[in-house]
């Protein structure tokens, strides 16, 4: 029996999820289905630049596995482009990363940041340095009931794109 997938981590779902050739009727199309976390793989190893090491870490996986994701990525956008199909993004074991919201006390200007991308420097409207959580935004901690924490992979995965699995908690 093969081992279950982990969750994947990933920035939030793609802004389009088809993609067809001009010209071609949907009623003719075969089409190729992309993972939302193969999405995430393009997104961060050819968009942003990233090394597969950094990129590994940011989605939450081993470097092998992520590169055994790009490389299953990269075939199907080649499938779908080399033989005219449509390509379908959609399914995965993912985790969708939350975002944080901080307030600038000088300005009071707020804004999102994804979880893992540490505090900010700065604001970046005032350029000051004196900021903080949104007060709508603080939790209990890390460890308390304000969140899952970085280490409760299955708390929030997503199979097959559809509702939110049951909460495993705990450290996996």
């Amino acid at each position: 029996m093969p081992r279950p997938f982990c969750c994947r981590r990933v920035q939030g779902d793609p802004p389009s999820t088809f993609f067809k050739p001009r010209g071609v009727p949907l009623a003719a199309l075969q089409v190729v289905t992309m993972t939302v976390d193969e999405y995430e793989a393009v997104r961060l190893a050819d968009l942003d630049s990233l090394y597969q090491e950094e990129a590994a870490k940011r989605m939450d996986v081993s470097r092998q596995t992520f590169g055994r994701i790009i490389e299953s990525a990269h075939r199907k956008i080649a499938q779908a482009l080399v033989h005219g199909q449509g390509l379908e993004i959609k399914g995965g074991e993912i985790e969708m990363i939350s975002q944080r919201k901080f307030q600038c006390s000088n300005c009071g200007h707020t804004w999102q940041v994804p979880f893992g991308t540490g505090w900010p420097a700065e604001c970046p409207q005032c350029k000051s340095h004196n900021i903080q959580r949104a007060p709508e935004d603080r939790g209990r901690g890390r460890w308390g009931a304000g969140g899952p924490g970085r280490g409760m992979h299955g708390g929030r995965c997503r199979r097959g794109g559809g509702p939110r699995a049951n909460f495993q908690g705990g450290n996996q």
